[in-house]
């Protein structure tokens, strides 16, 4: 299923995550990167700008929102998502449990 597409000047970068954890980084319609991850994966791959290959690193996670990436080009960002993982709200959940079940107890 494709994630999100981003055009960066001449480049067409296309971002695929399969439900069984395969992440694709395809540019230009070819395969850049392919990685197998359960929580996210760190893609690194280049871009041609110019007839120049330029350095591009593309890092895939979880937030509150969902999947979220951040991409760098030569180390400088051009999207970087919320940082905000989603173990606080895992975390919340697990306790607002674990007070039901102490809770339930009583009665």
């Amino acid at each position: 299923m494709k994630f999100t597409t981003i055009y960066l000047d001449k480049n067409k970068i296309e971002i695929v995550k399969s439900f069984a954890g395969k992440e694709t980084i395809k540019v230009n319609g070819e395969v850049v990167s392919q990685k197998y991850s359960a929580f996210g994966a760190k893609h690194s791959f280049y871009i041609t700008e110019n007839g120049e290959k330029v350095a591009c690193n593309l890092n895939m996670g979880y937030g509150l929102n969902g999947v979220v990436f951040d991409l760098y080009k030569n180390e400088k960002p051009i999207v970087v998502s919320e940082k905000s993982g989603c173990l606080p709200t895992l975390f919340v959940f697990i306790l607002i449990a674990l007070i039901y079940e102490v809770v339930k107890s009583f009665f």
